[in-house]
């Protein structure tokens, strides 16, 4: 690597450190600082005394201080010297300098464990020095004579400095790890050391000479022993094609005495010529095994003194023993350390020069003056402090007490909770009382009572108490603006918060509908179901930006849901060929059912290429600018389904809107897109088990029966309910009982107006276009081709029954009443039944299923 190339690496990294204008301000701030009080410390400590009595007298002009900065350095001495730590405060200073230089990314000092010893000398100094001093002058200052005093006054002198000892010591032993065996393991390596550069050091004197020649005799014996031994000289400077008898200037090899005798067994061959020349058997020199002795001094015997063997290896061979240490003094050895170069492919350095370049992706941009709806929007129905009424709560006491007792049931402790609506009284039955026994009597207490509806709790989740609530005479209203207006939903962090009320402890109750995933809603007409919708969409509308948040509503009442086609252009999704974005046909609902359906394959498909495994993951690698638009990726808002009338859709529809909504509920949640689904009448027809199975979040308020409550909570309690809002919330673990935030027409109309009067994008959101499969017209010619999914199986139905009827494919087939229509129209059309006849069934021109068979076996030929 030539020095040009080293220099570029080790300047990579210093490229990226360019350090912002607030850093270099506040660092170097820093460090001034930490300047500024080292001196006013040590010019504090030449003159204390003079400068502590004048450390109260800031404001006086007529008394100078000796201090180098003047009275604001006999303050800083005064409060950090004398009335805090004594010298210690140096540290203080120190760490100043440390925190200045890592703002400024100079990692001069290792910021851990410089933190870590400057703490342990900030708390033992001073105590050390006021031991040291006793007290006197301002070396330990008040917090060291006063632990000094205290520890002095437990544990005695002797004991304190043991304490002392004891710490210094453990430090010491912990810093530098003083253990015995590190110890002599660290004594050793440094005579090694020593002995090793003395020797090496020493230089050759005719002193040496006789020695020398008595290992040279010794090396000739071991050589006539063995033939087939050769010294190290022999093997490491070894030559192909190189004669061994070849005889240079001796070069003295000096090897550490103590080696023991290593046996190397090798067959050394010739290597080959620059000219690529093979190998060949016939030029080997030494083919025999090679046995290395250490032990003695590696000098070939040779004629004179003054020559010795030196075969030098143009490669060196793999069977080589690396010399000694100390035998090649005069090689130049440079170790290099390569710089860590954080590697980065070449999308994750483009997506950085674009974040550096353009700054984060803002989704926001397209509407960037758009401004949230102020809480003034919603109408203060002014104090909603819940009023104590005693008696009532004493009254409501003894008639739950003496009524239980009256059937022998002994109560050992009672306690209430006041809600906004219901008070809670938890009772604590005697020993020996059964839960089921207080069950059977929720009908009596509400008859003692004299309540609209009771319910009891038995037992209450996570309590050993059994709960009693009881509707309030005088409830309080929980409005609207006094949720949204709360620190609670102000700062929360959900991806979609949905605020309910509160619940019956008067305490706002939040939700993340990203987390239900999915909502089902429940509730007798006139019990406030349209006014939970209406609070949900409402702080959905109040957290969320329109680029971050699409609605999809489908309204069959036409009238519901009305209010919000203001925010069309903010806020809605509809179809490209859609008029209007809240959806009240039901053959358009089908299709953009179908068109979600479509868009979450969609979604799917790009979190696949992206990686990522939900929503909010794929939105933040694509505005750190990870993703390449031009590969089809966008930035993905959230889309709600909002359905006001479930049960209208499944009458009308059936399967065909019940299949698409189950295999959104299935699968959507993981790329943004829930459900919001709300009915008049929960029964087991219109919420199926496949629904039920994927909205694990149900919010039920008043219904008729029990039947209703057990469909849509799995458990009675919602007949129960006093209506206007009082609800049971279930999130798949307990069933919590709320009271659903009001919020009126009128604020709904408002907030509408004030988004809607905003800038907002030339069209509502597009969802993708869909094109059902019965979309074309089969009045007039039959074409097979075009025929219906179900039209085979509407033909044997017709043919058996014998009756032509759409109502009757309606039943059978749970069809919605136009693809029924369309399907009879193609039957007619292929001569299965006759026209159109009034209110009487068409006419059947089949009259068995043989036939049947037949005429639809020559229709598919």
């Amino acid at each position: 690597m030539d020095k040009k190339t080293q220099k570029k690496q080790t300047e990579m990294p210093e490229k990226g450190r360019i350090l912002s204008k607030p850093r270099i301000f506040f660092g170097l701030t820093l460090i001034l600082f930490s300047a500024v009080l080292a001196l006013s410390f040590i010019s504090y400590l030449m003159n204390w005394k003079a400068d502590q009595s004048q450390a109260g007298t800031m404001l006086d002009k007529t008394i100078k201080s000796s201090n180098i900065f003047g009275k604001v350095g006999d303050w800083l001495g005064n409060i950090f010297i004398f009335e805090s730590i004594g010298i210690a405060s140096f540290i203080i200073a120190f760490l100043f300098l440390v925190v200045g230089t890592l703002i400024l990314k100079k990692k001069i000092f290792k910021p851990w464990k410089t933190i870590g010893h400057s703490l342990f000398f900030i708390c033992w100094l001073p105590i050390f020095m006021g031991a040291l001093t006793k007290g006197q002058g301002v070396l330990g200052g008040v917090y060291g004579y006063q632990i000094m005093d205290y520890l002095n006054s437990i544990i005695g002198a002797v004991g304190l400095w043991t304490v002392l000892a004891a710490s210094i010591l453990l430090y010491f032993i912990l810093e530098f790890n003083l253990r015995p065996s590190s110890i002599k393991s660290k004594l050793n390596r440094i005579n090694e050391n020593t002995i090793g550069k003395v020797k090496s050091m020493m230089p050759d004197s005719n002193d040496d000479f006789e020695a020398d020649e008595e290992l040279k005799e010794e090396a000739e014996e071991a050589e006539e022993e063995s033939p087939s031994r050769v010294t190290v000289s022999e093997v490491s400077r070894a030559t192909p094609h190189t004669p061994v008898s070849t005889i240079k200037e001796p070069e003295p090899v000096s090897v550490p005495k103590g080696f023991p005798e290593v046996p190397v067994s090798a067959n050394i061959e010739t290597i080959s010529t620059p000219n690529h020349t093979s190998f060949e058997p016939e030029s080997r020199e030494v083919s025999q095994p090679v046995s290395l002795n250490l032990n003695t001094k590696p000098v070939v015997p040779v004629s004179s003194p003054e020559e010795a063997f030196d075969i030098r290896p143009s490669v060196p061979s793999p069977a080589v023993t690396p010399a000694p240490a100390g035998t090649q003094e005069n090689i130049k050895f440079n170790v290099e350390v390569a710089p860590v170069i954080d590697v980065l492919d070449d999308s994750e350095k483009q997506s950085q020069e674009l974040v550096e370049k353009h700054g984060l992706y803002d989704h926001k941009l397209d509407l960037a003056k758009f401004q949230m709806p102020p809480v003034e929007l919603l109408k203060d129905y002014g104090s909603e402090e819940i009023s104590i009424n005693k008696e009532e709560l004493e009254e409501n006491k003894n008639k739950i007490v003496g009524l239980l007792k009256n059937f022998n049931v002994g109560i050992a402790e009672i306690k209430a909770t006041i809600g906004p609506t219901v008070t809670l009284y938890e009772i604590v039955p005697e020993a020996g009382i059964r839960v089921a026994a207080i069950k059977k009597l929720q009908d009596d207490i509400a008859l003692n009572l004299s309540a609209l509806g009771i319910r009891i709790i038995a037992p209450m989740p996570g309590k050993g108490t059994i709960g009693i609530e009881v509707p309030r005479k005088n409830p309080t209203m929980v409005s609207m603006r006094s949720v949204i207006s709360s620190q609670k939903f102000q700062n929360t962090d959900m991806d979609l918060p949905v605020v309910f009320g509160k619940t019956i402890s008067n305490e706002i109750f939040m939700a993340d509908l990203s987390k239900m995933p999915h909502l089902l809603m429940a509730g007798a007409t006139g019990q406030g179901k349209s006014v939970g919708i209406n609070a949900i969409l409402t702080s959905l509308l109040y957290k969320k930006h329109p680029s971050e948040l699409k609605f999809v509503m489908v309204d069959p009442k036409k009238v519901e849901l009305s209010l919000y086609s203001k925010i069309e252009r903010h806020y809605l999704a509809k179809l490209p060929d859609a008029e209007e974005a809240i959806i009240t046909d039901t053959n358009k609902v089908i299709n953009t059912l179908n068109s979600l359906c479509i868009e979450m394959d969609t979604r799917y498909d790009l979190l696949k290429n992206a990686f990522c495994k939900n929503l909010k993951e794929y939105n933040k690698k694509f505005a750190e600018r990870k993703l390449n638009p031009e590969n089809g990726h966008r930035y993905l808002p959230y889309i709600v389904l909002v359905v006001d009338e479930f049960a209208d859709l499944i009458m009308t529809a059936g399967k065909e809107v019940e299949l698409p909504i189950a295999r959104l509920a299935q699968l959507a949640r993981a790329v943004g897109i829930h459900l919001i689904v709300a009915t008049q009448r929960p029964s087991v027809n219109v919420i199926t088990g496949m629904i039920k199975a994927n909205f694990p979040a149900r919010a039920a308020f008043r219904v008729i029966s029990s039947v209703d409550s057990r469909t849509i909570l799995d458990s009675p309690g919602a007949d129960q309910l006093i209506g206007k809002g009082d609800m049971l919330y279930f999130n798949g673990n307990e069933i919590l009982r709320l009271q659903c935030a009001f919020v009126d027409t009128p604020e709904v109309e408002r907030l509408a107006e004030f988004i809607g009067e905003q800038k907002g994008y030339s069209s509502a959101f597009l969802l993708p276009e869909y094109v059902s499969e019965d979309s074309t017209s089969t009045v007039g010619a039959f074409d097979p081709n075009e025929k219906d999914a179900l039209f085979e199986e509407a033909a044997r139905i017709i043919v058996s029954t014998q009756q032509g009827s759409t109502s009757m494919l309606q039943r059978q087939l749970k069809l919605g009443y136009n693809r029924a229509g369309r399907i009879m129209d193609q039957l007619e059309a292929s001569g299965i039944v006759g026209g159109f006849n009034g209110a009487k069934a068409r006419e059947v021109l089949i009259s068995d299923l043989h036939s049947l068979e037949q005429f639809l076996e020559d229709l598919r030929s």
